[in-house]
């Protein structure tokens, strides 16, 4: 046991100097001024109350709007894919992940570079619309190339999650639906669905959060002037120097992310409950 507990230091060692400390750091600058010297840096609270302007909170709720948009499109175009996949041969079900976590191989920044040629006025996209005698319709610096962007990131996640939960659900339970005169449309909404709902949530929290601090797509998708919570943070870290505001905006964002994963893990843990007293009703 004494061991075992030895090979666990330099993982805690780890934590404490990469996550903990810069952690205390974040919450230190949020409640004080900003200042050179330590004698003149006082604790107050203008940090956040600077944050209540009401830019800055339109910023926050575009953000969240367009993560929820985001994670809404993961959903409607992840489900049927992980369905289609778990229902596959096993070999083939291997192939296909395979071939959807490839491009995760890829730096994001990257792929993102990508879609900057496609989407351009110039770009691939206008260039065939304007073979057909379309266009060119402004494509980039906007709401849409920001969420097309994070859907093309952040859609491996949402479908790994679902077909996981598929992947371990019992075809007997299928079979029984069958059997008792349930067609494909009643055995997915009363059997198929239900069960996988875990994976559904657990797809939404690995899509929404990363979606909703995001900085490097909607900075290169949306352009300069088009700014979200992410992009913000960085400014006031990089360009303004602002580093106590900064501080301030990104542990109000570590509290609306903690807050997010709560209700999530309430949600789940309500879902489990009632199918628990469903099985006992039975």
């Amino acid at each position: 046991m004494n061991n075992l507990r030895k090979l666990t230091y330099p993982y805690v060692g780890w934590m404490a100097f990469f996550i903990v400390v810069p952690s205390l750091l974040i919450v230190l600058y949020a409640f004080t001024t900003q200042g050179n010297e330590v004698v003149s840096i006082q604790f107050t609270l203008e940090n956040f109350k600077k944050f209540l302007d009401p830019l800055f909170i339109s910023i926050l709720w575009k953000s969240i709007v367009i993560a929820f948009q985001t994670t809404l499109f993961c959903l409607i175009f992840g489900y049927p894919v992980a369905y289609a996949i778990s229902r596959l041969k096993e070999k083939n079900q291997l192939l296909m992940i395979l071939l959807i976590t490839m491009p995760t191989w890829i730096n994001m920044l990257i792929r993102t570079y990508a879609w900057i040629s496609l989407l351009a006025d110039n770009g691939l996209i206008n260039s065939f619309l304007a073979m057909l005698g379309i266009g060119p319709i402004k494509l980039m610096y906007t709401d849409f190339a920001v969420v097309l962007g994070m859907v093309y990131n952040f859609l491996p996640f949402m479908i790994l999650s679902i077909y996981t939960q598929l992947a371990k659900l019992d075809n007997s339970l299928i079979d029984a639906a069958h059997d008792l005169g349930a067609n494909h449309f009643n055995t997915f909404k009363k059997v198929i669905f239900p069960l996988s709902i875990p994976g559904v949530i657990s797809g939404i929290t690995l899509v929404f959060l990363p979606a909703v601090s995001s900085f490097v797509i909607p900075k290169l998708l949306g352009g300069g002037s088009y700014v979200l919570i992410g992009n913000l943070i960085e400014t006031q870290f990089i360009l303004s120097g602002q580093w106590n505001f900064g501080s301030a905006v990104s542990l109000i964002m570590t509290l609306i992310i903690l807050i997010s994963m709560g209700l999530t893990k309430r949600f789940e843990k309500n879902i489990g409950e009632e199918k628990s007293e469903r099985r006992l009703s039975l």
